[in-house]
């Protein structure tokens, strides 16, 4: 057997960082050689955690990796890719990709120039329930779709010591929960039914009175008339149903797969009805989500590290990381502006 991919983690400001380093620990073909921080008593501390070195000097720690995951603030991301590209480093980024198309188009530049394989990493894509609803969909099942409903938080807000991180800040986060939480969304929307034609949409931050948005909701429309309805906040204190699909021959249901609705959800998880069945009879699937099991957030350092032992392109990559992006900056801009607005997948900037 050759060796294990050497892997380093580029930050430990997202909470995210701890479950992708459980994921490196816990796989066979990978060895967490250590963490980079520009804050010396989290890194320390991060390292202790999980068995690794703490380096206090990034090129120190590429030279000694084959891949990183990069889950530092979301306006550094950029630099970071640049980075270790620089450095033959293969990267998977935490999400979104970017604040900005700017730094995404600076992350695709470095990918290509450098040739390594670059990972934008969504956990609902390794999560068996949604490939499970995603196949439904696919396979019309329900018929042609016609709206979905998607609710993505958790009540973080409300807590003090989350309103002393970098996520209320924009300076750091580059937005609120509409990109902190709606770029789930948008991707599952993306993997699900494509890209799609314009969105209306609202935000506010009144709840919480941040800086950054607390809730918003967006409206995105569909070449082929479908709607999807994409609600996010960060002041839910309780949920239950985190997906609803309604189409032309059936429904579904999904619950348990964000936070607010994890510790309210039970067996089943994903419900469908189908026209012909018995009136208030539900088709209930013994699926439960990687989620509501705790390892959510595994799937995809597990799948990049699996594609990088055999040479095979990740599921996921720059484009699919800026085309999430882009539907929610042109949420931000149909908010701001009170109108309906164009979701244009532009080319890179060369």
């Amino acid at each position: 057997m050759s060796a294990p991919i050497r892997f380093g983690l580029v930050s430990f400001a997202h909470y995210h960082a701890g479950f992708w380093a459980q994921a490196v620990n816990d796989h066979p073909e990978a060895r967490l050689v250590g963490v980079w921080d520009d804050d010396p008593p989290r890194g320390t501390q991060a390292a202790a955690r999980h068995a690794t070195r703490y380096f206090d000097d990034l090129d120190a720690l590429l030279r000694e990796c084959d891949a990183v995951g990069i889950t530092s603030e979301t306006v550094r991301h950029a630099e970071h890719v640049e980075q270790a590209a620089r450095a033959g480093v293969h990267v998977l980024c935490e999400k979104p990709m970017a604040a900005t198309l700017a730094d995404c188009d600076r992350i695709h530049r470095a990918v290509e120039a450098s040739g390594i394989t670059f990972m934008q990493n969504f956990p609902k894509r390794f999560d068996p329930i949604n490939h499970e609803l995603v196949g439904r969909v696919q396979r019309e099942d329900l018929g042609r779709v016609v709206l979905v409903r998607i609710r993505h938080g958790h009540d973080h807000g409300r807590r003090p010591e989350f309103r002393r991180t970098w996520f209320v800040d924009p300076d750091r986060s580059g937005g609120g929960t509409l990109l902190d939480e709606g770029v789930h969304a948008a991707d599952f929307l993306l993997w699900m039914l494509g890209p799609p034609a314009h969105v209306t949409a609202v935000t506010s931050n009144r709840a919480l009175g941040l800086r950054t948005e607390d809730t918003a909701v967006a409206l995105f429309a569909f070449p082929n008339g479908a709607l999807a309805d994409v609600v996010v906040g960060w002041n839910f204190v309780a949920a239950e149903q985190s997906v609803e699909i309604y189409g032309s021959e059936g429904s579904a249901l999904l619950a348990g797969v964000d936070l607010a609705s994890k510790e309210f959800s039970r067996m089943p998880f994903l419900k469908v009805f189908r026209d012909g069945a018995p009136r208030g009879t539900w088709e209930s699937s013994p699926t439960v989500p990687a989620f509501g099991s705790g390892t959510f957030h595994h799937g995809g350092p597990r799948h990049f590290i699996e594609c990088l032992r055999r040479g095979q392109r990740p599921a996921l990559g720059v484009e699919d990381g800026r085309r999430a992006v882009e539907m929610i900056l042109a949420a931000y801009r149909a908010a701001a502006g009170g109108r309906r607005e164009p979701v244009v997948f532009a080319r890179p900037s060369p």
